[in-house]
């Protein structure tokens, strides 16, 4: 049996306490790291971009897929490769969870615009604006509160 999917997933982590450690001079060699951890893990990488305090992915994910562990093990290998090269003067860490919101086909150019704009769209608004917004216009409700204090007090 043939199986077909249209599976596109925006993915965004921050690094840990929202600390500007991601800088220009290595970041591109992030973002092609990435993408290589995506593309062995069998999923394929569409747009990376991101500025100095995290990073947003859009993928097309087979529906084989965990993303979970997708996530998992590209914040995991590329921490690690963050800081085996010493990149960074401070020890790096990605900031525990992620964002993960599902885009359709008709979607995927507004996407890709949105995720490779990420330093101009930053240069007017912080990482808690652009969430709280995303979150409010995908109409995610945050009932217990959760998301606010995750961004509460976190470094912009």
């Amino acid at each position: 049996m043939s199986t077909y999917s249209q599976i596109y997933v925006h993915i965004i982590f921050a690094v840990k306490g929202r600390e500007s450690l991601i800088l220009p001079s290595w970041e591109l060699r992030l973002y092609k790291y990435i993408t290589g951890i995506v593309q062995n893990m069998n999923q394929k990488m569409i747009a990376v971009n991101g500025i100095s305090n995290h990073i947003h992915i859009l993928i097309g994910m087979r529906p084989t897929c965990c993303l979970s562990d997708l996530v998992r093990e590209v914040k995991k290998s590329s921490n690690t490769f963050i800081n085996e090269n010493k990149f960074s003067k401070l020890k790096f860490n990605w900031q525990e969870g992620f964002g993960a919101f599902s885009c359709s086909h008709n979607q995927l150019d507004q996407a890709v615009a949105y995720v490779m704009n990420q330093k101009e769209h930053h240069a007017h608004k912080t990482f808690r604006e652009e969430y709280l917004e995303l979150m409010e216009e995908l109409h995610i409700p945050d009932d217990d509160g959760y998301i606010k204090k995750w961004l509460k007090g976190c470094v912009e």
